[in-house]
């Protein structure tokens, strides 16, 4: 494992990274025996640092839940991050795209917590009945390590790669619509790159929310009632670039467009 000052001195690389919009050599290249427990440790002091600077955590993101993404990172398990925020944007807005490090876009559903959800057993049952609505979303990848042979160790590392967030304006409650079965069809500059449905999230997208109650409890935390929820990827990541549109299509909740400049 990695000593504190190992740590704090990663998260300082990674602070910086963000600060310029750049991006460092992978951690495993440099500390081959680091753990997964190491990476939530460095993400651990990014974030108390960067709430210390005044930004407001709103929620948490996870990611790497289906087979696509998995496919698409060679990571076979899931991860999480943390989202503040000046990272939260409403559809149609215009996203300066020098604002992040290899700038991807996912295709995901996000859900508000009506209440607190704890672990460490917490079901799929348990978190729909936490839930209060669930909106579509983009995400936006912010990756600062290199991503040629990168691990889960790199990934939770730099924030679990997260950037910001796009979300739609149509919500629904879980009982309004059967959630499994929303569809992403997700273009650039007018031409279809990705498509999926919600389903790929680990049978269901509300069953990250369960999960990641059930992993916070294994360190005496829970999800807080508001929090806003990124429920992980149901298409590849599409890579985007200043002066492209988007469009994402999640059929009866709504359409989400964006423009990078």
């Amino acid at each position: 494992m990695l000593t504190p000052e190992q740590i704090a001195a990663i998260a300082d690389e990674l602070a910086e990274a963000d600060r310029t919009h750049g991006v460092i050599p992978r951690i495993t290249a440099r500390y081959p025996d680091a753990t997964v427990e190491d990476s939530y440790a460095i993400q651990g002091v990014w974030r108390d640092r960067m709430i210390a600077s005044g930004r407001t955590l709103v929620g948490r993101k996870i990611g790497l839940t289906s087979k696509a993404m998995q496919q698409a990172t060679g990571i076979t398990e899931p991860d999480y991050g943390v989202m503040f925020d000046d990272t939260v944007y409403p559809t149609g807005s215009e996203i300066p795209a020098d604002r992040f490090s290899n700038v991807r876009i996912e295709v995901e559903l996000a859900f508000v917590l009506a209440r607190p959800l704890q672990g460490p057993d917490c079901t799929l049952t348990d978190a729909l009945d936490a839930i209060d609505y669930a909106v579509p979303a983009l995400e936006v990848l912010n990756s600062h390590i290199e991503l040629e042979g990168r691990t889960i160790v790199d990934t939770i590392s730099d924030n679990a790669a997260y950037g910001a967030m796009v979300l739609g304006d149509v919500r629904r409650r879980p009982d309004e619509i059967d959630l499994r079965w929303v569809p992403g069809v997700l273009s650039r500059n007018g031409e279809i790159e990705e498509t999926g449905v919600a389903a790929g999230v680990l049978g269901h997208p509300a069953t990250g929310v369960a999960w990641l109650a059930n992993k916070f409890a294994q360190h005496g935390a829970r999800l807080e009632a508001g929090e806003i929820i990124l429920a992980g990827s149901f298409t590849r990541p599409m890579w985007v670039f200043a002066g492209d549109e988007v469009r994402a299509d999640f059929g009866e909740m709504g359409v989400i467009t964006c423009r990078f400049v």
